[in-house]
């Protein structure tokens, strides 16, 4: 692939809030937002569970990502991720929600991503540009969180297990990203 043809990406996000609409809600364990996301002539917007969003463009960073993987509520862009399940180890979770979302694939090609969207057209991008506005975009999400106040934990153990998981999925896909691509 010839470096002209590579294009540029983009990850914006505003507005966010839980899914009451507050600043702040120490019971929701979901980040929503607003994002924007450019990759040559493709521009999506939506309204989105924004944590799940970004732990699952985390995961891009590192591994192939293809649309069937989002079937059952596990799109790139979710509309919400109610439900987080914990593996055995607590090391890393499944955030399912509706069949409602936005979604497209990854695929690493080298130095580069093709991003795939749901309308078939692709787009290379090279993957220090998508890693770095993956990161940005992970960054400001965790900083949402750092803004609000100490969250509620579930009572119950899988609710529980399930949060514990994301942040520990999260926290060792930003540290072994962050040593690769920064």
């Amino acid at each position: 692939m010839c470096k002209k043809d590579i294009v540029p990406f983009l990850v914006k996000a505003r507005s966010f809030e839980w899914i009451s609409g507050q600043k702040d809600d120490p019971k929701d364990l979901c980040s929503h937002g607003e994002v924007t996301l450019q990759a040559g002539s493709e521009r999506i917007t939506c309204y989105c569970c924004t944590s799940a969003a970004a732990l699952r463009m985390l995961r891009t960073l590192t591994e192939d990502r293809s649309v069937e993987d989002g079937m059952f509520g596990e799109q790139m862009l979710p509309c919400c991720g109610f439900n987080m399940y914990a593996d055995e180890t607590l090391e890393n979770v499944t955030i399912s929600g509706c069949d409602t979302g936005i979604d497209y694939s990854v695929r690493h090609q080298g130095n580069t991503v093709i991003l795939t969207f749901e309308n078939g057209h692709e787009f290379p991008v090279s993957i220090e540009h998508y890693s770095r506005e993956v990161l940005h975009f992970a960054r400001q999400i965790e900083d949402f969180y750092r803004s609000c106040s100490a969250k509620e934990l579930p009572e119950d153990e899988c609710g529980r297990n399930g949060y514990t998981a994301f942040w520990n999925e999260w926290h060792r896909r930003m540290r072994l990203c962050c040593e690769i691509f920064e």
